[in-house]
């Protein structure tokens, strides 16, 4: 993969920054959590891209690898189940996946954790509690005030 560099011959500071910003795939059908997840992780640094349903989930985490995936379980043409399993079946280097869920019942979350999700967070959550797992499964140091 060639590197783009600037003509003093290394990368410029707006480089280095973007190539170290991490990408997440947010994988959700409601319309009003996408606009709150995406604003929340864009304020802490992070490129989101946006699927709205489970088909366009999987090409975007085939096309443009991100770093984390935030994969709702319920949606409309393939479940967070169904993209879950394809990605963990089809993936050399698996992607980190945080699974949010509106569902109550022990047997999804099991179910999720057999697959080999990273995080599962039930709906209603607070939006400190899953950016505090995106930045652990991302290895990302946050400061302490």
């Amino acid at each position: 993969m060639a590197e783009k560099k600037s003509n003093s011959g290394s990368a410029t500071v707006q480089e280095v920054e973007v190539q170290k910003r991490k990408r997440i795939l947010l994988v959700d059908d409601d319309p009003d959590i996408v606009e709150a997840i995406r604003a929340a992780l864009e304020a802490n640094g992070y490129e989101i891209l946006v699927a709205r349903d489970g088909n366009q989930g999987l090409v975007l985490a085939e096309t443009e690898n991100p770093d984390l995936v935030i994969l709702d379980m319920m949606m409309p043409k393939r479940s967070g189940f169904l993209v879950l399993e394809r990605l963990r079946r089809t993936r050399r280097v698996p992607l980190r996946i945080i699974m949010i869920t509106a569902n109550e019942g022990s047997r999804h979350k099991a179910y999720a954790e057999m697959l080999g999700v990273d995080d599962y967070i039930r709906k209603p959550f607070a939006m400190d509690r899953l950016i505090e797992s995106v930045n652990r499964l991302l290895g990302r140091k946050v400061d302490q005030e």
